[in-house]
């Protein structure tokens, strides 16, 4: 493997109308490992993917994958690349094998070579059992699995997948963040978008986080949670939408940020051990009662929750 990036974002933009979607988007995304975007629905991460995947064309800047520019040699990024989009792309009528037959010819693959892959897809995506039912009949997390055959029909370098956990069942979920991880380990590059935190913990080498149109932090899981400092985030619940004592946990001391939505607050804070009996002291003076705590230690939710002053939602 040569040391020449898989990816490489050079000041993306996209607008549509007055919506500034993407705004100097750049990274770096090295061969054989696993790179995600995580952020929130709307982040521009999906913008982002539709760019380097050459279904829009970007107002400014450019990207090449394995070498090939975007804006100049499409055709060489399209035989580099392998896409698992958001939404599926199948058609229901026809069986697991059919469809994958299908999108093999679009491939250009023929004969025994199709037949070949087919099969050794089916084993990857584990529905070899599964491959004569239609795929009208197969649950969420089935189709998503076909979905990322499709993908992997021409044997590319880099694949990317966007959002492909989105509404599975737990189970589906597991299989499909085994099969990212197994890809990498047969030496191929992912590029992978998430808005699930734990996710993105689990599996990437690299993180990149947008809001916005932008990336905002970027790093390895450990580089990025050093931003904050080691900071803890405390979780807890009151009996009442208490706003005066929301404002008086902002000032008190050791605590860095508090967001609120209705009875559930979260605080960052450098001492859990300092801070929470002064949050529990500010709430008696203000007839508030603590129902419920949690302390958690910092993780990429933090981060995001320092970097932008909110929680990073679904």
């Amino acid at each position: 493997m040569n040391n020449s990036p898989a990816i490489e974002v050079l000041n993306l933009h996209r607008s549509f109308g007055g919506n500034k979607a993407v705004q100097g988007v750049s990274f770096e995304v090295k061969q054989g490992e696993i790179f995600s975007l995580l952020g929130p629905n709307g982040a521009g991460k999906t913008t982002t993917i539709s760019m380097l995947s050459c279904l829009l064309r970007p107002d400014e800047g450019d990207a090449r994958v394995m070498g090939h520019s975007i804006r100049s040699d499409q055709m060489g990024v399209k035989s580099a690349l392998g896409v698992v989009p958001q939404e599926i792309a199948l058609y229901e009528d026809l069986t697991a094998r059919e469809n994958l037959n299908f999108w093999g010819k679009m491939y250009g693959l023929r004969g025994s070579a199709l037949k070949i892959r087919v099969d050794e897809v089916l084993e990857i995506i584990g529905l070899s059992d599964r491959a004569r039912e239609r795929v009208g009949k197969y649950s969420g997390g089935m189709k998503r699995r076909v979905n990322i055959g499709v993908a992997l029909l021409h044997k590319p370098k880099v694949i990317y997948m966007d959002e492909p956990t989105v509404g599975i069942d737990p189970q589906s979920r597991r299989n499909i963040l085994d099969s990212v991880i197994a890809l990498k380990n047969q030496g191929m590059t992912v590029l992978y978008t998430t808005h699930y935190m734990e996710e993105s913990q689990e599996i990437s080498d690299h993180i990149a986080i947008m809001d916005h149109g932008k990336v905002i932090a970027s790093g390895t899981h450990e580089e990025l949670v050093k931003l904050i400092g080691g900071q803890a985030r405390i979780e807890l619940t009151l009996n009442t939408n208490a706003e005066n004592v929301i404002a008086e946990w902002k000032t008190v001391e050791g605590v860095d940020s508090v967001t609120a939505e209705e009875e559930k607050i979260s605080a960052l804070v450098n001492d859990s051990n300092l801070v929470l009996p002064r949050l529990f002291e500010s709430a008696t003076r203000h007839s508030a009662r603590i129902t419920s705590v949690e302390i958690r230690e910092p993780n990429l939710e933090s981060v995001f929750l320092h970097l932008t002053g909110r929680a990073l939602r679904d």
